[in-house]
C-alpha cells in the first residue's frame, strides 16, 4: 500500500501480517463449515414447510460458502493481494444470484401458487443463526481490516447480512406459525433479496472502481476525486 494525499499508509509488520493472514482463513474454515450444516438444514425444512424465506436462507448459506471459498482460494496464495479483484467478483456474482431466485421464489408465494406451512425446525435455526454469524462477523472483519483486505471485508459484511437475514426469517416465520400470516415469509424472502442486492453492488465496486484499499476497508474516506 503506498503514501497517499491523505497521509502514509499503514505498513504491517511481515509476523503480523502473517498472523491475520492464518486467522482469516480459520475464520473462513469455521464459516464454511457451519454454512454448509445450516444449508443442508434450511433448504431441507424450507422444502417441507413450501416456506420461499427459509429457502431463501439456505441458498444464502451456499453464496456464504461460495464466498468464504473464495477468500480461502485468495488466502492460500503466497500474495494474496493478487487474487482480490476475483474474489470480490465471486461474492458480487454470489449475491446477485441469490436475489434472483430468492425474488422469483417469493413471487410464487405472493401470487399464490404456493403456501407456507409451520416451520418449528425454521425458527429454531434462524434463532442459532442470530447469536453466531454476528460474532463470525465481526471477527473477520476486525481481522480484514487491519490486514487492509477489502475482500474480507466484503466477506464479513456477507456474514453480517447472514444474522440480518436471520431476523427477518425468524419474523416471517414466527408471524406465519403464530398469527397466520403466510404473506410474512414472502416479505421476508424479499427483505433477504433486497439486502443481497445491496451488498453485491457493494462488493462489485470495490471491483472495480479505482478506489484505495484503505478505502474500502474504512482506514480513511474518499477524497472528493475518486472515482466510484
Amino acid at each position: 500500500m503506498t503514501a497517499t494525499a491523505s497521509g502514509p499508509a499503514r505498513v504491517i509488520d511481515p509476523g503480523r501480517k502473517r498472523i491475520l493472514q492464518r486467522r482469516i482463513r480459520i475464520i473462513v474454515a469455521v464459516t464454511i463449515t457451519y454454512n454448509v450444516i445450516e444449508a443442508i438444514i434450511a433448504l431441507a425444512a424450507g422444502t417441507a414447510a413450501s416456506s420461499a424465506a427459509l429457502i431463501g436462507f439456505g441458498l444464502d448459506s451456499i453464496v456464504e460458502v461460495l464466498s468464504a471459498a473464495a477468500i480461502a482460494w485468495q488466502f492460500a496464495a503466497p500474495d494474496p493481494e493478487k487474487r482480490e479483484k476475483v474474489a470480490l467478483r465471486v461474492v458480487a456474482y454470489s449475491f446477485f444470484g441469490l436475489a434472483a431466485y430468492v425474488i422469483v421464489d417469493a413471487g410464487l408465494s405472493i401470487f399464490g401458487l404456493r403456501e407456507p406451512e409451520h416451520s418449528p425446525v425454521g425458527i429454531a435455526l434462524a434463532a442459532v443463526s442470530l447469536a453466531i454469524m454476528p460474532v463470525l462477523s465481526w471477527f473477520e472483519r476486525r481481522t480484514g481490516r487491519e490486514l487492509g483486505s477489502a475482500s474480507a471485508v466484503a466477506d464479513s459484511k456477507q456474514t453480517l447480512i447472514c444474522s440480518y437475514l436471520s431476523a427477518a426469517l425468524l419474523g416471517g416465520l414466527l408471524l406465519n406459525s403464530v398469527l397466520g400470516w403466510a404473506w410474512a415469509d414472502s416479505i421476508a424472502a424479499l427483505v433477504i433479496a433486497g439486502f443481497a442486492v445491496k451488498e453485491g453492488l457493494e462488493a462489485w465496486k470495490g471491483d472495480t472502481c479505482a478506489v484505495p484499499i484503505s478505502a474500502l476497508t474504512g482506514e480513511r474516506t474518499l477524497d472528493a476525486d475518486t472515482c466510484c
